[in-house]
């Protein structure tokens, strides 16, 4: 298949108008017998998106743990563009959560060519803090522990990617990421640390922080908490969630800036009630509430997480943030497959990667077509 007068996102994170070849489900050099010709001279063609942190859709939620929850996920991100995604797990009894994880690693060598593939898992919990909990259930918070990790990490045959950490909780902290991480990345997650706590779980190997300002200490002159330990650290990444609602525009602006491009990460965090009418849902056992494009707790009123996808949020953060279209691109395909180590497959498009591909309008970046592995499906 040939599709031909796209402006293409390549690998240099650029666009430029050029032809795209593919053949047998991946990307390919130019061919005398391309075969079917799609025309998409008005669109920009990107790769298909990674999404390393969201919870479900449609009224399902990973956490379910079903075939019927993964498969009805998968289907819908898929029709939004976003072909690979790595779900994140909620903070649960560890027998769920070892459950959750092999069940998507199942999911995960099956066929599903219309369904997004799940490339890997990002564990927000159990080993978080108190002070910063959010919408997680602190019930069922863990100490750190080397030995839980190598259980998640069987569990789910080696699709654990991230997995999050306290480190003011956890006085051994040091020694866990030491230990832990070349197997899996340690991100800063659901953390009241001050700026020198989290800077010497930087040091000892963290080297990711999960969606970035929130649930976290912040960014202060005297103490910069979290955030300034993120901000000061060149080789950490860090998840923004581009709703509207989680973080104000200034405050992403700022974050691209400060750290480049290439260290951000777009995700959606997006929740069961994504793509559901109004109304009362559950996260891991609490109530909550989904009223238009914001989504609490029924009894705290904390913010709970997304309901947009990530199409949604890289949309949102190029027409309504200022983010640049690259930048933006950037942070929601080939930034994310790299953090995971996926890169060599998704989030770039090129000779030899899974021919995920979205084409997008022009005029107000909507969605034109989705491609899973050189096959259309929207």
């Amino acid at each position: 298949m040939k599709i031909s007068g796209a402006l293409v996102f390549g690998e240099d994170r650029k666009f430029i108008k050029r032809d795209i070849y593919i053949n047998e489900g991946q990307f390919t050099e130019e061919a005398s017998d391309f075969g079917q010709e799609v025309d998409a001279f008005d669109c920009y063609a990107i790769p298909g998106l990674v999404d390393i942190h969201f919870h479900g859709a449609l009224g399902y939620d990973i956490c379910d743990g079903t075939m019927e929850a993964f498969e009805n996920i998968a289907l819908y991100e898929a029709g939004k563009g976003v072909t690979a995604i790595c779900p994140a797990t909620l903070t649960l009894p560890v027998g769920a959560l070892k459950d959750i994880l092999s069940l998507g690693a199942r999911f995960a060598e099956g066929e599903h060519p219309k369904a997004a593939d799940v490339v890997g898992f990002n564990m927000e919990g159990p080993f978080i803090g108190r002070t910063k909990i959010g919408a997680q259930n602190e019930t069922h918070i863990k100490k750190c522990s080397v030995e839980l990790v190598d259980e998640f990490y069987n569990a789910s045959k080696g699709l654990l990617k991230i997995i999050g950490l306290a480190p003011e909780d956890n006085p051994d902290f040091e020694r866990y990421i030491k230990a832990v991480k070349d197997k899996v990345t340690v991100s800063l997650a659901h953390t009241g640390a001050d700026y020198v706590t989290a800077k010497r779980a930087i040091d000892s190997g963290a080297d990711h922080a999960v969606h970035l300002y929130n649930a976290m200490s912040g960014y202060g002159h005297k103490d910069p908490g979290v955030v300034g330990a993120v901000f000061d650290s060149d080789h950490v990444t860090a998840e923004i969630i581009c709703d509207g609602i989680h973080v104000h525009p200034v405050a992403v602006r700022t974050a691209f800036k400060v750290m480049g491009a290439d260290r951000m990460i777009l995700i959606s965090d997006s929740l069961r009630c994504t793509g559901m009418p109004d109304g009362e849902y559950t996260l891991g056992g609490k109530q909550i509430v989904k009223t238009g494009n914001r989504c609490t707790l029924a009894q705290e009123g904390n913010i709970a997480g997304s309901v947009f996808d990530l199409m949604d949020c890289m949309r949102y953060a190029v027409l309504e943030m200022g983010i640049t279209l690259e930048n933006a691109v950037a942070a929601a395909t080939i930034n994310p497959a790299r953090r995971i180590g996926v890169d060599d497959r998704y989030g770039v498009i090129k000779k030899g990667n899974v021919a995920d591909i979205v084409l997008l309008n022009k005029e107000d970046l909507s969605l034109r077509a989705v491609y899973k592995n050189g096959l259309k499906i929207i």
